[in-house]
């Protein structure tokens, strides 16, 4: 038995081929969307995967602004943040949310989903998020994918 022929492989930051892709988040669930794009940031869709390592694709979302939430959680979910100071806590919910910062409630949903270390902040920094269609990364010639 060639037992050479079994060994393991694991990726190294050398060896990870990145790519770029777009999706559309117009009219997509915001939690399964935030789902399949943690996914493809982690490279858990790649047979290269390695838990160790950042071996996921740049992710880039277009049309952050028109994503949806089900039920009523768009007015009843709310956001919590505090200064750290006596009566620092803040609340905000996704409607209100969106209107200041169209990107940030998909960024919130992809954050959750990611590891809470620094490789999870590694593959963040992975994440483009634009409100509109327009992005400036056309030169990185990125594959738009569907859900």
């Amino acid at each position: 038995m060639d037992t050479l022929s079994y060994k393991t492989v694991s990726a190294k930051k050398e060896t990870v081929v990145k790519e770029w892709v777009v999706v559309d988040a117009k009219n997509q669930i915001l939690g399964r969307l935030a789902a399949e794009v943690a996914m493809i940031l982690r490279g858990k869709r790649k047979t290269s995967y390695t838990p160790h390592c950042d071996c996921g694709d740049n992710v880039i979302i277009i049309n952050a602004a028109k994503v949806r939430l089900t039920g009523h959680k768009m007015t009843e979910k709310e956001y919590v943040s505090h200064s750290g100071y006596p009566g620092g806590q803040k609340f905000i919910t996704p409607e209100a949310l969106l209107k200041k910062k169209p990107t940030a409630v998909v960024e919130k949903a992809v954050k959750g989903m990611l590891p809470k270390t620094k490789l999870g902040s590694q593959m963040f920094r992975n994440l483009y998020v634009y409100g509109g269609t327009e992005h400036p990364h056309e030169g990185q010639k990125p594959k738009e994918i569907k859900f």
